[in-house]
């Protein structure tokens, strides 16, 4: 997978809980191949990956494709081809093309053959060769939808995995060498035998190595000169040779995807849910004691008729009860935040059913950001009611402008932080920026579909108009008295979003690696119930610091409160320049504004969700809290 431009759809994949990990629907349908018959082999855009060690760290997020012609690979006759992707596919950067490989069901084995022989790689083209192998690039195959593979062993608990891509060479830093380029490639085929003539493919791995000397015609699968390395001062040829060997396999081909499917020290996940379900529990007793024993308490008292005294006096959160449904400032730069965010939220539910029925596998290539795509553009009626809705209970009055910046704002926002990126990728000469017609079909889709059903929600939401309100507003509004510091705006933000993030942050390290560091993500049983634990953990700390905010006589609670729902997106911002830090290791100006650029729209998205969440049920509980009260 790319880890580029198609972060636009990650950064929303972040916020998804997905499918689990034993269950998925590969996708297609399952080919069979006769003896001798051919074997397509895809290649895909060369990638950035961590090399391997503890201490390694990703040096570029920038991607190539497969035959830029710096690279100097092998071309098929004819010219290289496109192969048709999906949109999704397309978000998620992959750049498939045809190969010059002539691979054939179970012949070849133990040949070695000439691939072909570049004649001239001049300085340029070498150094540019030197530096991607140092940054770590990987290849990407394609064979029968499987990813070529490196075999390799978990150090922690010794279990045998593919890992997809391998390098494109030697960086051999350790031995301060100068990089080798991998020019034979061994490719072992695993096959199953479905029934008798009919055989499946099911694992493709592949051992590159370098392979010196004499680069002629000749195929020379094993080298006794060294490794091959380019000189960036004069120009010399370089050989591809590979040499591909048929195995027989147990495994079935509905199973093959497993051995590329490795979680990395399952513990860490266990470890990660079992703390957040501790957090939520601690969090939902502490709000119900509050709820149950001090509320209960004091609507009793309150509604208590004492004869022997002729004035009751009020005095906490009930002496805001005439302000508490006052008008906030800007009533409609809320509720189009709310309105987005609640559109995102339908998208991230809707996802998630169908990433856990097994829908959005890896094998389904680009059916995450496809899924994310639709429901995102057919959700837009969800943003639009809740929006309006939202923005008449406040007692906004304009509601036509209010539909409009729902549709307009956020998409246009991103469009433009995406196009922007996309410019340093055309600068950079990767082949992950967006192609035009991509970008023109998802505006298509933006004006097409998702606006006027945008209108359509807030034509319904007006007219189901405003929620009443339990109690009235007076006239002239109540002095404030000075807040405690915990409670300031900025300081509750912050404290209230420790515990979200606490609850999600050993994932987040997960999502993080699959998002940039071009590793498979796959764990979504574990991503699913954590993303449950931190809604439902902004739910429970956004209502406690509502009811703390209302007890201190402070009844601008409406933007406090989304405020605080959304506190996990700066502790979001926060790690992930700590992941910088400590992961990355980013040397060119493309990369920094890559990754600072959709880090910063990751953290926008989950704001939204999250502050949507928070405002939502913190109008709920302040709702019934003051419409168990009786007001004289």
């Amino acid at each position: 997978m790319v880890r580029s431009h198609h972060l636009l759809g990650a950064a929303i994949a972040t916020l998804l809980p997905a499918c689990s990990q034993a269950f998925y629907l590969p996708g297609a349908a399952p080919k069979d191949y006769q003896r001798g018959e051919s074997v397509n082999l895809f290649v895909n855009a060369l990638t950035p990956m961590l090399s391997g060690h503890e201490d390694s760290k990703l040096k570029s997020l920038v991607n190539y494709d497969y035959y830029n012609p710096k690279f100097r690979f092998c071309e098929p006759k004819g010219g290289p081809k496109a192969q048709a992707e999906s949109l999704g596919s397309i978000l998620f950067g992959d750049r498939i093309f045809n190969s010059p490989y002539d691979i054939k069901m179970l012949e070849n084995n133990g040949t070695c053959q000439t691939l072909c022989v570049v004649p001239e790689v001049d300085g340029e083209d070498a150094k540019f060769i030197n530096d991607r192998i140092k940054e770590d690039y990987a290849l990407n195959w394609l064979v029968d939808g499987l990813p070529a593979a490196e075999m390799k062993q978990d150090m922690k608990t010794g279990d045998i995995f593919f890992d997809m891509g391998f390098n494109l060479g030697d960086n051999n830093e350790e031995l301060a060498e100068a990089p080798a380029l991998h020019n034979h490639y061994e490719i072992v085929f695993r096959y199953h035998t479905a029934t008798p003539g009919n055989h499946r493919v099911v694992g493709v791995l592949v051992w590159p190595s370098s392979v010196g000397g004499t680069q002629d015609s000749t195929p020379r699968c094993e080298g006794n000169n060294g490794p091959l390395l380019l000189s960036e001062s004069q120009t010399q040829a370089v050989r591809y040779t590979y040499r591909v060997t048929w195995n027989e396999s147990d495994t079935p081909w509905a199973t093959r995807w497993d051995n590329y499917l490795h979680i990395f020290d399952p513990r860490i996940h266990w470890f990660s849910l079992v703390n957040s379900l501790v957090i939520v529990v601690f969090l939902c007793v502490m709000v119900s004691m509050i709820l149950l024993r001090s509320v209960s308490r004091d609507i009793s008292r309150y509604n208590a008729i004492d004869v022997s005294e002729d004035v009751q006096e009020d005095w906490g959160w009930k002496l805001v009860h005439g302000e508490v449904f006052r008008t906030p400032r800007y009533p409609m730069l809320l509720a189009v935040m709310v309105g987005n965010g609640a559109q995102l939220c339908a998208m991230v539910g809707v996802t998630l059913v169908f990433a856990l029925l097994g829908f959005l596998s890896p094998s389904n290539r680009g059916s995450l950001a496809t899924v994310m795509m639709v429901c995102w553009t057919f959700f837009g009626g969800v943003g639009g009611y809740f929006s309006s809705r939202v923005y008449a209970s406040l007692g906004g009055i304009d509601r036509r402008k209010n539909a409009f910046l729902t549709a307009t704002v956020l998409p246009t926002f991103i469009f433009a932080i995406v196009f922007l990126l996309n410019l340093s990728l055309l600068i950079a000469g990767s082949s992950g920026a967006v192609p035009f017609g991509t970008m023109l079909l998802i505006v298509l889709l933006w004006f097409g579909i998702s606006a006027p059903l945008s209108a359509i929600g807030a034509y319904f939401g007006s007219k189901h108009g405003g929620i009443p309100n339990p109690v009235r507003v007076n006239q002239i509004p109540r002095q404030i008295p000075p807040t405690p510091k915990y409670l300031r705006p900025w300081a509750a933000t912050l404290l209230s979003g420790i515990l979200p993030f606490g609850a999600a942050f050993v994932e987040l390290y997960f999502v993080m690696s699959s998002l940039f560091a071009s590793r498979a993500y796959y764990a979504f049983g574990f991503l699913a119930l954590t993303a449950g634990v931190v809604g439902l953990t902004t739910a429970t700390v956004t209502i406690l610091f509502t009811y703390f905010v209302l007890c201190a006589e402070e009844y601008r609670w409406h933007w406090r409160a989304f405020l605080t729902g959304g506190g996990s997106a700066f502790w979001l911002l926060a790690y992930g320049i700590f992941y910088w830090a400590s992961r990355l290791s980013l040397d060119s100006m493309s990369s920094v504004m890559l990754y600072l650029g959709y880090l910063f729209l990751l953290a926008l998205l989950d704001f939204l969700v999250t502050g949507t969440i928070g405002f939502l049920a913190s109008y709920w509980a302040v709702r019934r809290l003051y419409s168990s009260i009786r007001i004289d």
